[in-house]
């Protein structure tokens, strides 16, 4: 069996500031670096960034052997002592991220040590370059990386008056001496130019029904609305925007009557046929299903303050979990992905659902789907590379609503 070494850290340059993660996986055997991950995530605190690095770290060791045994080491003493059981987790924050590592591996292959800080080197600068990207309106790439390793090689060796290896040359590594080979590519970064054309997915809302302007409930396990007069009124404009613009070239919807209603109206405007996607629906509410969220705090306060906190959780009465529906929408996602690859299909669904996309696409935690306002009848946009990456072109315009 593989042994693995994960070294994470992040950082936040305000706490809460601009802040980026680091990660590192290292081959308990020999010593050699076998993959890096880093990433600018804006806004966060120290903490949230220092369970992401874990993640990705986790995430990355699994990529390459889901059967190894990992040992994590990390200067974060709360990460390090919350993962390991014996402190508790509190801030409404650390638990779903918590929750979302322990969830990689199973818990019996994965053990967790406290190091200092300036053991932990490689992940922290890992940490600093993808904030001083971020600053720069960039992303974190292994290339950049490696292209600033060489630099600081040649300027010590000069400033040695001797000769360095550098990484390019096949230095190898051993995690006593601190050192770095060339790393895994991340699956993150900008698309080669011949990657080819993306599938792109325009995702857009339904329209406004009765119970969205009472901001309701409304998923599949409801009554299932028929848009408002306002909703239909949405749909046409959208429709008129989208011909003007002659880019959609397929209409896929919701089984559910709000998006088939609007993707109706659209279709009859662009001239083309609608299918139906059973993994785009909305998740389904249970039995919070047509109140608001005033109501369901009122008479489920536990329940939902469970669901805030946990994405495997599900609302009252044996709804979705928002981790069953992520679950879902990522098979529906690859499925549509082969099927119109090179193509841009409107795709017409619901909340969750298009959330939930963005949120895949950017890498983002489960609890960012808190933190994102859908307008009725918004436009959004994500484009899909050959090579497995995505890049968000758009999100919840709703600019075709007005005038």
């Amino acid at each position: 069996m593989r042994e693995f070494i994960v070294e994470a850290d992040g950082g936040s340059r305000g706490n809460p500031g601009p802040a980026g993660y680091g990660a590192v996986v290292i081959d308990a055997a020999t010593g050699e670096t076998l993959a890096e991950r880093a990433e600018y995530i804006g806004v966060a605190t120290n903490n949230v960034a220092e369970y992401r690095g874990l993640i990705a770290g986790l995430r990355a060791a699994h990529e390459l052997d889901p059967t190894a045994t990992v040992h994590v080491r990390m200067d974060s003493k709360l990460v390090i002592e919350q993962m390991s059981g014996r402190w508790k987790i509190k801030h409404p924050d650390m638990k779903p991220l918590a929750f979302e590592a322990a969830r990689v591996f199973p818990p019996a292959q994965v053990t967790y040590e406290w190091i200092p800080r300036e053991q932990n080197k490689h992940a922290d600068r890992l940490a600093n370059e993808a904030m001083d990207a971020g600053k720069r309106g960039e992303r974190w790439s292994a290339a950049d990386s490696m292209a600033e390793l060489e630099a600081a090689d040649a300027k010590a060796a000069s400033a040695a008056g001797g000769h360095a290896p550098t990484a390019a040359e096949g230095t190898r590594t051993t995690v006593a001496e601190g050192t770095r080979t060339t790393a895994a590519a991340p699956s993150s970064g900008w698309a080669p130019a011949d990657m080819g054309a993306p599938a792109t997915f325009v995702l857009l809302r339904h329209g406004e029904t009765p119970l969205t302007p009472q901001k309701r409930f409304s998923g599949s396990g409801g009554s299932d609305p028929a848009l408002s007069a306002a909703g239909r009124e949405q749909a046409e404009r959208v429709g008129a925007a989208l011909a003007r613009r002659g880019t959609v070239q397929a209409i896929v919807s919701s089984p559910l009557a709000r998006t088939r209603e609007t993707a109706g109206i659209v279709a009859a405007r662009l001239g083309l046929d609608v299918t139906t996607e059973e993994g785009l629906r909305e998740t389904d509410f249970g039995a919070w299903e047509g109140l608001t969220f005033g109501e369901v705090r009122e008479r489920y306060p536990d329940d939902l303050t469970a669901w805030l906190a946990d994405p495997e959780a599900r609302p009252t009465g044996g709804g979705e979990s928002f981790a069953a529906t992520a679950e879902r929408v990522a098979a529906a996602r690859d499925k549509l992905i082969a099927a119109y690859a090179g193509r841009t299909v409107l795709l017409v669904t619901h909340v969750t659902p298009i959330k939930t996309l963005v949120r895949l696409a950017l890498g983002a935690p489960p609890e960012s789907l808190f933190r994102m306002e859908l307008s009725a009848a918004s436009l959004s946009a994500i484009a899909y590379y050959a090579d497995g990456n995505a890049s968000v072109r758009l999100f919840n315009d709703t600019s075709h609503l007005r005038g």
